[in-house]
């Protein structure tokens, strides 16, 4: 749901766990580093480090008053390295955390094909802390089973989902292609029956697309191997339709691939910069160039949606069509980070740490700043009243018992029941009504877009149908030159 964080904590707290690992990282694909770069460390510094640790380690095991697990001090001493460095993104890596990483950068693993969610402190509807399907994935075994949107999994080869945690769940649902799973499903109050699911290789969610009238709207989740041909794939469709315009939603992309960003950038920029990587390793530095094929003409009209939550590869993409003019830029300001990482396994876990720091075609690495929107729109901001009456309206239970005694309640159902709530609870009935059909949707497959809500696509569309595209890119300035202008007024502020 596009609401922005409350500043007062509700009582209770949902976690949403999906199938696919959700994490900030550019993972870049260039040689693993063999040397070292320029450094005033001379290596008789390094090898006494190493033999110091080496000898602290060997003491441990021999004196500690207790017998110590060597996998312990590894990690114990893993975590503490990468802790040191004070950066985010460089971290140890368990055997999940790989896997997890694994499914994102592949675009695929063995599995059933549902995105699900678990509670983590008990529900305001009562229910039994069970596992949720928030959606099936098309054309997998667990859509093929007719598993629905808002079904329950109790137990998963007869342990029961609520005495398990999320990373168990997890395990038990991935596994080997062709290797069968039994589950549990419960549906509304009263059905309950059992399926037994064979897993297939799964690929990771990527994009969903739609047409808007004669606009062609294309969301990416995230950047696998597969992005650049699912939104290629969109755009073929948009042509059929005969679109005059596009919306890219980059919204809450949390990144992926930096190929993978390089490919969407192709699909709209004919040749020239899209991003540059520099290493403190000089052979490792790379400028990526956009094929002369754009897929998208340049007669298109592209408008790009981003905010918070728009982070790393989607930054690479956002920065790239900006500093190009390929692009209007409509939200808020992106997350910043504007750094590469790269895994590296040893044995079944592993350490992903930063490498370099990417620049865009006008020369600015956003990390920590971000990139701006060239029209700032954010969703209305709520009071700490507000999130005390949303938090009352969300324990009281009252729209999922709407929803249960209306599955198919009409438009005008769901207006009259937001005014009710609007009279009892003070919060604004556009928001109300949103909560209402999100919750409907629970048990169906949800829509691409909401366009009665979503006031940052709401003012895309009305760029676009308004004609005066053209005219506010006239006005569109690269983030090089943003960056000055900024550090200009800083200088005559001082």
């Amino acid at each position: 749901m596009d609401i922005q964080q409350k500043k007062q904590s509700f009582k209770w707290v949902w976690i949403t766990v999906t199938v696919i690992f959700g994490a900030l990282f550019t993972f870049a694909i260039i040689p693993a580093a063999s040397a070292q770069g320029n450094s005033n460390i001379t290596q008789a510094q390094r090898q006494n480090y190493a033999s110091l640790l080496q000898n602290v380690y060997n003491f441990i095991i021999q004196n500690y008053v207790e017998e110590v697990d060597p996998h312990t001090l590894f990690e114990g001493a893993m975590n503490g390295m990468f802790g040191a460095l004070n950066d985010p993104y460089s971290v140890y890596m368990t055997e999940s955390d790989m896997s997890d990483i694994s499914d994102t950068t592949q675009g695929n693993f063995g599995g059933v094909g549902l995105n699900i969610t678990k509670a983590t402190s008990p529900r305001p509807d009562g229910k039994p802390m069970w596992v949720e399907v928030a959606s099936p994935i098309e054309d997998t075994p667990g859509w093929r089973a007719g598993i629905n949107p808002g079904d329950f999994i109790t137990e998963i080869n007869g342990i029961p989902t609520e005495t398990i945690t999320m990373d168990e769940v997890l395990g038990m649902l991935r596994g080997t292609p062709g290797e069968s799973v039994k589950l549990m499903i419960r549906r509304g109050d009263r059905l309950e029956f059992p399926v037994t699911i064979t897993r297939a290789i799964i690929e990771v969610p990527t994009a969903k697309y739609a047409m808007i009238g004669n606009i062609g709207y294309l969301k990416l989740l995230t950047f696998t191997p597969f992005t650049a041909d699912r939104a290629k794939d969109a755009i073929l469709e948009f042509q059929k339709n005969n679109y005059t315009s596009l919306i890219l939603d980059l919204r809450n992309n949390y990144g992926g691939r930096l190929d993978s960003a390089v490919d969407v950038s192709n699909l709209f920029l004919d040749g020239g910069p899209v991003v540059s990587i520099r290493s403190r390793i000089t052979y490792e530095n790379r400028d990526f160039n956009a094929n002369r094929t754009a897929l998208v003409p340049d007669n298109i009209p592209v408008i790009v949606l981003i905010n918070r939550g728009s982070a790393s590869a989607s930054e690479i993409v956002a920065g790239a069509l900006k500093d190009r003019g390929r692009a209007y830029l409509v939200g808020e300001n992106t997350f910043g980070k504007g750094s590469v990482q790269q895994v590296y396994p040893l044995n079944n876990v592993g350490f992903r740490i930063t490498t370099a720091r990417y620049f865009t075609p006008s020369n600015v690495n956003i990390d920590k700043v971000g990139i701006p929107p060239d029209r700032e729109v954010s969703f209305p901001e709520y009071t700490e009243e507000d999130a005390v009456h949303l938090n009352e309206l969300i324990n009281a239970n009252r729209i999922p018992v709407f929803v249960e005694q209306n599955p198919h309640a009409s438009a005008a159902q769901v207006d009259d029941f937001a005014r009710v709530l609007q009279n009892d609870y003070m919060l604004d009935t556009s928001l109300l009504r949103r909560l209402i059909r999100n919750e409907l949707n629970r048990t169906i497959l949800a829509p691409v877009y909401d366009l009665e809500y979503d006031v940052q696509l709401q003012e895309a569309v009305n760029i676009l149908r308004g004609g005066n595209y053209n005219i506010l890119m006239q006005n569109v300035r690269t983030l090089k030159a943003l960056q000055e202008e900024k550090e200009n007024e800083l200088a005559i502020a001082s």
